[in-house]
């Protein structure tokens, strides 16, 4: 019996170390990372962003991050949701993006399929995206109050571990004519 109590300890042992090294592999980035270091930030070239204002409209992506395991903030705006359960959603860098704003370029979108359903009562709900990116351009429908838009991601993370954070440390600050400023309000 002390045998398989051994046993086990060391089992346990070695499945807190390899957690330990696997977290250790997940590299926390930035939404800079996502775009080629010579193209400026959405701050640089006034808001809103959009791809028409860049010569390669946005869709160079940064593949040096392929298949790595990464950790990113952002704004989730639902595209398959049922009720407050969402399935699948574009993870953006700032409130009211792709809805009442123009999108962000591609490589500044994120489609995000999670693990397991996400509940999300609102729309652009701050949260961390935990999982393995993949560069490649997508297209998804949203489903927004004045139609559909088909809007194209330039990277996907499935099987995504999602939690709610209270903000995004590199989100783009919203002019103060902005009508989702109320966004970016802590809630109480």
């Amino acid at each position: 019996m002390n045998d398989l109590l051994k046993s086990a300890a060391v089992f346990a042992s070695l499945l807190a170390f390899s957690g330990a090294a696997a977290a250790q592999d997940v590299a926390h980035i930035l939404w800079k990372d996502l775009r080629p270091a010579t193209q400026a930030a959405g701050e640089n070239v006034g808001l809103p962003m959009i791809a028409a204002k860049l010569p390669d409209h946005g869709e160079t992506l940064s593949t040096g991050l392929q298949g790595k395991a990464i950790t990113l903030a952002g704004y989730a705006l639902p595209v398959d949701r049922e009720g407050d359960l969402v399935y699948q959603f574009l993870l953006v860098p700032w409130t009211g993006a792709c809805s009442h704003m123009p999108t962000p370029p591609p490589n500044q979108i994120v489609l995000v399929t999670p693990a397991h359903p996400y509940r999300m009562p609102e729309a652009y709900q701050p949260v961390a995206v935990t999982g393995t990116l993949q560069p490649g351009m997508e297209k998804s429908q949203l489903f927004i109050l004045d139609g559909v838009s088909i809007i194209q991601s330039g990277y996907t993370v499935r099987k995504a571990d999602v939690v709610n954070v209270d903000s995004v440390p590199d989100t783009v600050t919203l002019p103060v004519n902005s009508p989702w400023n109320f966004l970016n309000k802590k809630k109480s």
